[in-house]
């Protein structure tokens, strides 16, 4: 099973791409690292509510938008 980390990196990551962003402009814009940018993307770290907020607010989304993740089917054992 995915971790929330996991699938809030790949959503965020998914809507920088369709907003042509490269990771240094989106880091500049939401005031953080690349570095740590990069760790959120791979489901590494995690913003703190502030930046989630700046990172919403960069992408032009609801922070909803930013958890709205695909459904999973459940692997089979």
């Amino acid at each position: 099973m995915a971790s929330l980390r996991k699938d809030f990196g790949i959503r965020l990551l998914a809507i920088r791409r369709e907003r042509k962003l490269t990771q240094e402009q989106f880091a500049e814009y939401v005031g953080i690292s690349v570095d740590f940018l990069s760790l959120i993307e791979r489901g590494i770290n995690a913003p703190s509510f502030e930046t989630i907020e700046q990172m919403a607010k960069s992408l032009r989304v609801p922070v909803k938008a930013l958890f709205e993740f695909p459904e999973r089917r459940p692997s089979a054992r």
